[in-house]
């Protein structure tokens, strides 16, 4: 899935702020010059619906404020919030 596919899937906004991210009812974690971040697509009963993607910061000032843009995000969903943070983590 291309990043385009993805934010068409999922309607994650590029670019945006850490701010927006969360008040979208994501969640979100700062990590260095990164912003990590796990939401939920319902796909049915019993199926795997989280998904996660990895922001960068555009400039050199990380503050909940500032532009970061969508630098990747899963191909494929995970059964829970933890497995899709941990899928960030490694990016």
């Amino acid at each position: 899935m291309t990043i385009t596919e993805a934010m068409e899937k999922y309607r994650l906004p590029n670019p945006s702020t850490p701010e927006d991210l969360e008040m979208r009812r994501l969640k979100v974690l700062t990590y260095g010059d990164r912003v990590l971040v796990v939401g939920f697509c319902y796909n049915g009963p019993k199926e795997p619906g989280y998904y996660a993607a990895v922001y960068e910061f555009l400039y050199e000032t990380t503050s909940c404020e500032d532009p970061v843009g969508i630098r990747e995000v899963s191909e494929v969903e995970f059964e829970d919030d933890g497995h899709a943070i941990e899928w960030a983590l490694n990016q």
